[in-house]
């Protein structure tokens, strides 16, 4: 069967690679001139299985209150006279109450677990080099309650079968030396060893090769402008798409099957078919700096609550990364924001790196309200969904892949999770939370 695969960051790739390996015919449309020029970039580095809750839970609604007016704060929602802006807003308080924060954990989890196992299996089976490091993920509070409200989800996560444990501020020094500076100001941390880091931007360029290397065309520098379908109900699909190619030329592709993969920019592309995603580009920031004292530097990937920053070490630089900001499409950095990642890190490892020559990113991530993404099918019958994996495009790429690669073969994946436009069992009902419409 003939694939088209549309957008090649993390997510794309991956679904073409593992498109391959069951036997199609795989086309990549990219409008960059490579893969991963986008949200796949430069993020945080971080595999988070046991770290992975959603923005939306019981303790949300005030933070952001907080927040609210605060140019550097975590989160800075900016509104706009947009529909789906408010629409997805009302959408993520609904998702903030507990019951739903703990349904979207065991969702998250789920697919992020068999996500990474399928990482391990690809890099033993490609031997990409990544700046991948395999010493766990250490998440530490200066906040006593955020400390407290940290071990529900902590228990949680162990329930799940993920080795979250709950640390004192004494274990976390000891597991990350490089953190003794701020001792006095930790109250507490938990710590899952299972969990990894690596350069996103590097493994997704050396599969990228890999699968070019097995057959799958990738057609960079190419604009998609239009879906073209026909039919109507049980008989809708789509014929092919309309793209602007390398040479400025408008041509049409034609395939048997879809796959949207395209993050953010999912949304305009589908809403002319009347299938409305629940995506809003959450603009993501990320700082790279030259390590100057490795000695000084953390080798353990960190989370830190109370900036919302994540920092892993991809050797001989220091990636910093978080913050997320709801303005429309704009990636224009904002340099206050930007600041104040310097001005944490700074802080946090005083004689780690090179503070002076920061390298400032920004990205959109494709967020749902409840961080749970589109996998699965669509009301035309080949068209299929990978998209709205918000700020865990990472952590759950590789699995993504593989999942949808076996939705589109007509199996359906060995794993407990809510794909879309399926059946979900475990309990006995069908999914709504990520419906879609056409």
């Amino acid at each position: 069967m003939k694939v088209i695969v549309l957008g090649s960051g993390i997510i794309g790739t991956a679904s073409a690679w593992f498109l391959n390996k069951a036997g199609h015919d795989v086309t990549v449309i990219e409008r960059q001139p490579g893969a991963a020029q986008e949200t796949s970039f430069a993020n945080g580095g971080q595999i988070s299985v046991s770290h992975a809750e959603p923005w939306a839970n019981p303790a949300a609604p005030k933070k952001i209150l907080k927040w609210l007016g605060k140019e550097d704060a975590p989160l800075l929602f900016r509104l706009r006279p947009e529909l789906l802006q408010w629409k997805w807003g009302l959408q993520f308080l609904r998702e903030c109450t507990a019951a739903r924060t703990d349904d979207n954990i065991r969702q998250i989890v789920s697919i992020a677990e068999y996500s990474r196992q399928t990482l391990q299996a690809l890099r033993a089976e490609t031997g990409i080099e990544y700046d991948h490091l395999t010493r766990g993920i250490l998440h530490f509070y200066t906040e006593q309650k955020d400390f407290d409200e940290s071990l529900r989800a902590a228990h949680l996560m162990r329930e799940l079968g993920c080795p979250r444990d709950s640390i004192t501020a004494d274990d976390v020094v000891r597991i990350e030396p490089a953190l003794a500076g701020i001792r006095h100001r930790i109250v507490g941390g938990d710590f899952t060893e299972t969990d990894e880091s690596g350069d996103v931007y590097k493994f997704t360029n050396g599969l990228a090769a890999k699968a070019i290397a097995a057959g799958v065309d990738f057609r960079f520098s190419t604009t998609v402008t239009r879906l073209i379908t026909e039919g109507s109900g049980a008989h809708a699909k789509v014929t092919g798409i309309e793209v602007i190619d390398a040479e400025g030329r408008h041509r049409t592709l034609h395939a048997d099957a879809f796959v949207m993969a395209m993050g953010s920019f999912s949304v305009p592309l589908l809403k002319p078919l009347g299938i409305d995603l629940m995506i809003y580009p959450g603009k993501g920031y990320s700082a790279t700096y030259a390590v100057k004292n490795p000695d000084a530097a953390p080798t353990v990937s960190l989370t830190d609550d109370g900036y919302k920053l994540v920092l892993s070490r991809l050797g001989d630089r220091l990636r910093v990364a978080g913050t997320c900001e709801l303005n429309g499409y704009s990636r224009e950095l904002n340099m206050t924001r930007c600041n104040a990642i310097t001005r944490r890190t700074r802080e946090l490892f005083p004689d780690a790196c090179d503070y002076d020559n920061p390298t400032y990113w920004a990205g959109l991530r494709p967020l749902t309200p409840s961080n749970v993404p589109y996998i699965g099918k669509t009301a035309f019958s080949n068209l299929f969904l990978n998209t709205g994996h918000g700020t865990l495009g990472w952590t759950m790429g590789c699995g993504s892949g593989r999942a949808i690669a076996e939705i589109v073969s007509g199996r359906k994946p060995d794993l407990d999770f809510r794909f879309t436009g399926m059946p979900y069992h475990p309990s006995g009902r069908i999914a709504t939370t990520q419906s879609v419409t056409a």
